[in-house]
């Protein structure tokens, strides 16, 4: 049993890339134990690197088998979840898909993860996390004035995406838990990026959003809220968005200018992010975060990916933490009672065939005949 909130949740995870394995990785964190269904033959993984893929088990199948599609439905009838992540109709192709295997397990919760959804003029197309949002206005949103800048793959695959796969799962397993009756989780990428701008479009259906990057007190365009290089060309992020917020900046950083008053007029902004700008370059970042660090000036250091593990108040929280000599995030959310934990390293393909299937209910002479029939790789002991 894994430790944390979720301890005693089965899920089975078909092998996939991005927001599938990470929502995976969300699960396992909490407790919830994961069968990674892999393609026989498809490598030897492991790696210590591939940070998404720890914590669940792998059993490598080859699903042009008969007897490996039969072995993946006897683990969906034991299990509350699946997530994959293929594209509409693949696997209802292999014999796999959710009306099959909600009819072996009425309770089970089929977790699809795509970036267009199971419908619409798109859904059979191929795409990528820029392309989800794209289609949202969330692109559109974040950039510069000359051009919108991808997010990373933050807001499409993981924000979108694995998050509310897991959300959508975990409520979908409540449901089920309640009624006997589980259902198909529909998650697109694209509406879950569309849903993580509801307050955007609340703002400008108020008239505070203008549809233009860099003119919004949220994306750049105040000169309260945006990032700002120093002397020794590194950078710091300032939020003072309240008036009390504000002051302090004003305090902290010596400006004594009455244009700086207007702090709402956005005719203003351009000038004043000018003039805020000078004023940041005349000292070093660890200067700034000396002066105005841990202050209600809403300020931080923009930290590279070595920086960050070792600031302070993640090194107090234990924010990131060190597996196998790779620095990774730590699992998140904490929970007082039921904390989570990573369960185990990033599995080998098919490392655990033998372990796994004894576990959620397989028999030894039963993986035999897997083994026998080619299914899953020979894991007998001569």
């Amino acid at each position: 049993m894994g430790q944390g909130p979720l301890s005693g949740l089965k899920i089975v995870e078909f092998a996939g890339i991005g927001p599938g394995p990470f929502c995976g990785m969300l699960l396992s964190d909490l407790g919830a134990d994961v069968v990674r269904i892999d393609r026989k033959g498809g490598g030897r993984g492991g790696a210590p690197s591939d940070v998404t893929s720890r914590g669940r088990r792998s059993v490598a199948l080859d699903l042009k088998s008969p007897a490996a599609v039969e072995t993946c439905l006897k683990l969906m009838e034991k299990a509350d979840g699946v997530i994959e992540g293929f594209r509409p109709g693949v696997m209802e192709r292999l014999g796999l898909g959710p009306d099959v295997a909600l009819a072996r397990n009425p309770k089970l919760v089929y977790g699809r993860m795509t970036g267009w959804g199971q419908t619409g003029p798109y859904a059979h197309a191929a795409g990528h996390d820029m392309n989800y949002i794209a289609i949202t206005g969330a692109l559109h949103a974040i950039g510069t004035t000359d051009k919108p800048i991808p997010p990373l793959n933050l807001v499409g695959d993981f924000g979108g995406g694995a998050l509310y796969l897991a959300f959508g799962l975990l409520a979908g397993v409540i449901h089920a838990r309640e009624t006997g009756k589980g259902q198909v989780v529909d998650c697109a990428m694209s509406d879950g990026a569309a849903s993580l701008m509801a307050m955007f479009y609340g703002f400008k259906a108020a008239g505070m959003w203008k549809d233009e990057r860099r003119a919004n007190m949220l994306d750049g365009g105040a000169h309260f809220y945006d990032t700002y290089q120093c002397a020794d060309g590194k950078w710091v992020s300032i939020g003072s968005i309240e008036p009390q917020f504000y002051a302090l900046l004003l305090e902290k950083t010596g400006i004594q200018d009455q244009a700086f008053q207007a702090q709402m007029d956005r005719n203003a902004w351009p000038d004043l992010h000018d003039r805020l700008a000078e004023v940041i370059a005349t000292k070093t970042r660890a200067e700034w975060t000396e002066i105005m660090g841990g202050t209600d000036v809403c300020f931080a250091p923009v930290l590279d990916l070595d920086e960050a593990p070792r600031h302070p108040h993640n090194v107090a929280r234990q924010t990131f933490v060190e597996v196998a000599g790779v620095t990774q995030p730590a699992p998140a959310p904490r929970f007082s009672a039921t904390p989570g934990q990573i369960q185990g390293p990033p599995p080998k393909i098919g490392g655990h065939d033998r372990e796994a299937l004894l576990d959620w209910g397989f028999t030894g002479p039963e993986i035999d005949q897997l083994a026998d029939a080619g299914a899953i790789a020979d894991t007998r002991v001569s």
